[in-house]
């Protein structure tokens, strides 16, 4: 088996998608907290309300569900899934009617 392609169906995208309310200061404080810790644990924007993370592994993935899992703010609505690096690579993506490339893997350092 082709080693790359291996790596596209093993590594994986997690991608977290929210709406949180932002009437009070509260609220608002609340949602920048929690973008904020979404983007201290690697994540980075993909759109305004959707935050993405590269993952070398499934087991690596669910690592940072956990995670988010565990920083879910009190009131929101927030959807957290996985995909594989295969499946996200064939999105389609325009700015406008114009088709534009899909955004290549961070070079992340893993430690741990």
């Amino acid at each position: 088996m082709n080693q790359d392609r291996y790596n596209a169906y093993r590594t994986m995208w997690l991608l977290v998608l929210f709406d949180l309310p932002r009437e009070t200061k509260a609220a608002r404080k609340a949602a920048n907290s929690f973008r904020k810790k979404l983007i201290k644990d690697g994540f980075t924007r993909f759109q305004f309300s959707i935050y993405m993370r590269h993952c070398p592994s499934r087991e690596n993935a669910k690592v940072h569900h956990k995670r988010v899992k565990n920083m879910l703010p009190k009131y929101g609505h927030i959807c957290i899934f996985e995909i594989t690096d295969k499946q996200f690579g064939m999105m389609e993506l325009y700015h406008a009617r114009e088709e534009i490339g899909v955004p290549k893997a961070a070079q992340q350092l893993e430690l741990f």
